[in-house]
């Protein structure tokens, strides 16, 4: 498995501990789709969380068939209260439900810009109805895959785009694509709660500035943050929503900045920074 695939599996599984945790439900399971695009998603159920056996590890997932299948179809939250005798879906993988011995069942569907990339499950191993508490749950979880993923396309797209134009040689307009992903990259780091992603992404940022392990002027990361924010030409406003921080924390973090600096102006301490190697 890649490195990008083993993040999102994490992404999975911490999202159907959180379910299991949410809603009291004894069992999650769930898998996503090929990142590329399909005229007909499949998917294979890769993760599992307080199952009793292995039966539903690797159980493919077609369009249309079965409570996930519908889901899928129809991108949008599907529930049955006994899953064997449904008349709502169909019964392709009835062998390796009833064999883990669940019932009740839902499965919501990861979306990400209109396309389903994935399912996440919860089930019960009583036939009772699955209520909004349960759906609802299922739903944030799933959303929060759906973020996640979003900001691993990003990126990845960021990376590809940077390492294609930085050892180029890059002209005055190459450079300003990699500055821009330069801080795009910093912002999607400062946003993710994975800390192997964020490493891999700053790991990249160092790549496109000359300081190297051992720059002229030590900045905090957030102090280097703020700058590739205002070497883009953003306000501080800008900048603290792209961060994910309060204005006056933008502030503080400029100001400290430009004293380490020795500058005066935001304009300065961008010049300083690309001087030091902060900055490309």
């Amino acid at each position: 498995m890649t490195a990008a695939g083993a993040g999102e599996a994490g992404d999975v599984r911490a999202a159907l501990v959180r379910l299991r945790r949410t809603t009291g439900l004894p069992v999650a399971f769930g898998g996503l789709t090929d990142a590329q695009p399909q005229a007909a998603p499949q998917l294979r159920i890769a993760e599992l969380s307080g199952t009793g056996t292995h039966v539903l590890r690797g159980l493919g997932i077609r369009l249309g068939n079965g409570l996930g299948g519908k889901a899928l179809a129809l991108a949008r939250p599907c529930a049955v209260t006994d899953y064997s005798s449904s008349r709502h879906i169909s019964h392709e993988y009835d062998a390796a439900v009833e064999a883990e011995g669940l019932r009740s069942v839902l499965a919501v569907p990861v979306v990400v810009r209109r396309r389903v990339r994935g399912l996440l499950y919860g089930a019960l191993r009583t036939a009772q109805p699955l209520g909004d508490r349960a759906l609802a749950a299922a739903v944030a979880a799933a959303r929060d895959v759906e973020q996640a993923l979003v900001v691993r396309e990003e990126a990845r797209a960021l990376v590809a785009a940077a390492r294609d134009t930085a050892p180029c040689g890059p002209g005055p307009a190459a450079w300003e694509r990699v500055r821009e992903a330069h801080g795009a990259l910093r912002a999607l780091a400062a946003r993710t709660p994975d800390a192997a992603l964020r490493c891999e992404l700053l790991a990249v940022c160092t790549t496109l500035t000359t300081a190297g392990d051992s720059p002229a002027v030590a900045l905090t990361p957030r102090e280097v943050d703020v700058l590739a924010c205002v070497a883009l030409g953003t306000t501080n406003a800008a900048a603290a929503e792209r961060l994910g921080l309060r204005p006056e924390t933008v502030k503080a973090y400029l100001r400290s900045a430009m004293r380490k600096l020795g500058v005066h102006t935001r304009w300065e301490a961008v010049v300083a920074a690309r001087r030091a190697g902060l900055l490309p």
